[in-house]
């Protein structure tokens, strides 16, 4: 009855997530079923000081506010200055706008850089989306092939591949496994690479099977599209990328020291560095720095709140039948524990929420085993992101309701390239930590 339990609590959160309920409210009412299927203590599981829901949640933002805080601001920074946007035009010079298939690569490689940066991927759909759609128009093509080069670019070897990478879902095993950032480089550059040519592959295919189908640049009557300016002045170039540079080194020098907390100081060095160069491009730093610190709030939230329902799960005697049939799993150990994260990250739709789930739940379960602590890092990070590109993922609904595009006419590219890149990218990864660590 409590491994059932705990099934249907699943499927709540699936259901209600893709019927447009907040997880912060889902994952309370799942967890209340999970509790009550379970027969564990009703308040002490759910509100208790020792191990519940309540706990669960404000472990994960003791552990992570100041990331997302400093993130939030940064990306503020960056965005109101509109460094982003002078970094976007720089690579549109580069690749050119005549033709399609360079102007999808330059939004790809936007995003990636933007992302590597440390900037949140709903920032950069605000910087991307603008610049894009009078190309799109201009070279008349399908609007929907937007998501192809946007996801490619921030759902894939930025958030959980790159080595260094500040994203949270690079940062979360670093709290469980006493791992850096930089852990297993070999597996995350391979991977990398692997990502980038599948993710390049597919972009080229969908469009020239779109331009053969005599796809055209075509919105929906009746899309609520938000509509964004762009600035007419905006930093140069090299001011605009300083932040970011400043950043990606002190990580890398940093997690080479091993120094703890090396993304705040990063994160820390990068907001000292954009207000300062960035204060004639900012009409108000007080609302540069206020926006910023409001909204980290919902963000963490949503994924605390995925991880708050986890550990209902993991404190359930349901679970104990889940977790046996996963550590049971033949073969290598990184094969079970890639299959967890996985499943985790596809049931909330949240790569780092899943993550978050997973490291609470196996961490020192396989650590016990002697398991490689920066194998483990990198490839339960690549494994997350796997089957997230899901209809209930929050990026996915944001993308949409700022492009105006729909489930059914967008959807399937947003799965793929989410999928297909991640995918294989993570057999390379498991292949090479089975047999290198």
């Amino acid at each position: 009855m409590g491994t059932l339990g705990i099934i249907i609590a699943i499927f709540v959160i699936v259901f209600m997530a893709m019927k447009g309920f907040s997880i912060v409210f889902i994952a309370p009412v799942a967890s209340i079923i999970v509790i009550i299927t379970n027969g564990m203590d009703f308040f002490p599981s759910l509100i208790g000081t020792e191990a519940s829901f309540m706990t669960g949640l404000t472990g994960f933002i003791i552990n992570y506010f100041a990331v997302f805080l400093l993130g939030s601001i940064l990306a503020q920074y960056i965005e109101k200055s509109g460094a982003a946007q002078a970094i976007a035009q720089k690579v549109l010079s580069i690749t050119g706008t005549e033709k399609p298939f360079p102007v999808l690569v330059a939004i790809f490689l936007i995003g990636a850089i933007l992302t590597y940066g440390g900037i949140s991927l709903f920032v950069v759909l605000f910087v991307v989306i603008p610049l894009a759609k009078p190309l799109f128009q201009q070279l008349n093509i399908a609007w929907n092939l937007i998501v192809i080069p946007v996801f490619l670019g921030i759902g894939t070897f930025t958030m959980t591949m790159l080595p260094g990478t500040p994203s949270i879902q690079n940062v979360v095993p670093t709290k469980y496994l006493g791992t850096q950032l930089t852990a297993a480089p070999l597996i995350g550059i391979v991977a990398t690479i692997v990502a980038i040519a599948a993710g390049i592959w597919y972009m080229r295919f969908a469009l020239n099977k779109s331009i053969k189908n005599k796809e055209t640049f075509k919105l929906d009557e009746e899309a609520n599209e938000k509509q964004i300016e762009l600035k007419e002045k905006v930093p140069s170039f090299f001011l605009s990328i300083l932040p970011i540079l400043v950043l990606i080194v002190i990580i890398f020098v940093g997690s080479a020291m091993k120094v703890e907390n090396i993304v705040l100081i990063g994160l820390g060095a990068a907001v000292i560095i954009s207000a300062i160069i960035f204060y004639k491009y900012i009409p108000s730093h007080k609302q540069a720095v206020s926006l910023g610190a409001n909204g980290s709030v919902m963000p963490i939230f949503f994924t605390s709140a995925s991880v708050a329902f986890g550990v209902v799960i993991t404190l359930a005697p349901g679970f104990q039948a889940i977790s046996d049939f996963i550590l049971g799993i033949p073969g290598n150990p990184l094969i079970s524990l890639t299959i967890a994260s996985a499943a985790l990250g596809a049931i909330t739709g949240s790569a780092s929420g899943g993550l978050g789930i997973a490291m609470e739940a196996f961490a020192q379960s396989y650590l016990a085993m002697g398991v490689d602590p920066d194998a483990m890092h990198r490839i339960s990070a690549i494994a997350s992101s796997v089957f997230t590109g899901l209809p209930h993922a929050g990026a996915v609904l944001s993308l949409f309701a700022l492009t105006g595009l729909t489930h059914k006419n967008a959807f399937k590219y947003v799965f793929i390239i989410m999928t297909l890149p991640n995918l294989l990218a993570l057999i390379a990864a498991l292949i090479i930590g089975i047999f290198f660590y």
